[in-house]
């Protein structure tokens, strides 16, 4: 009868283990999402023209950080109104970057140059910085304020140029 002790013992550190280990995989594995309200992910990314951003260098600007591709019907509809609204606001302190996850360079350098995108743009084949937002569906865009806090969340195309859409970025100015 001795022996069942130490079987019994082990039974139980073995179903301890089974469980803490269960845990940690779960926790890693679910999706981290930000909302309006939390603070940004800190990121670091060098645009199609060679320069690095990253939030600590937007000097106090409202950042529209928009996540898309060009195989993305959605994503590429909205690609006009987003770069009239960078014009619309580019003296006004907003800073729109497009962060796409084309995997095919060729087919992303070819969309910019035919729609001749007039924001910051960048690639993000891994979707790392998309994937630390919890954006795993395009388009997704994430609108910062100054302090690095996510004020508005916005899920699926919109036209940027509707009124709605300009009064809301006026009022976080």
């Amino acid at each position: 009868m001795k022996s069942g002790r130490p079987e019994r013992a082990l039974q139980i550190l073995i179903a301890v283990l089974v469980i803490a280990f269960s845990w940690v995989v779960y926790d890693s594995l679910r999706n981290r999402v930000i909302e309006a309200g939390d603070s940004a992910p800190g990121f670091s990314i060098t645009t199609d023209s060679g320069r690095t951003l990253s939030p600590g260098n937007f000097g106090g600007k409202l950042l529209v950080l928009h996540f898309w591709a060009t195989w993305c019907p959605p994503c590429v509809e909205e690609i006009p109104s987003l770069s009239a609204f960078q014009k619309q606001f580019a003296s006004s302190g907003v800073v729109v970057l497009g962060v796409s996850v084309d995997k095919n360079e060729k087919a992303y350098s070819a969309f910019l140059n035919r729609f001749q995108v007039t924001f910051n743009t960048a690639r993000d084949p891994s979707a790392m910085l998309p994937a630390s937002y919890g954006t795993y569906q395009y388009p997704e865009t994430y609108i910062i304020n100054s302090s690095g806090k996510v004020v508005q969340k916005i899920i699926a195309n919109r036209d940027w140029t509707d009124a709605g859409m300009t009064a809301l970025v006026k009022s976080l100015l």
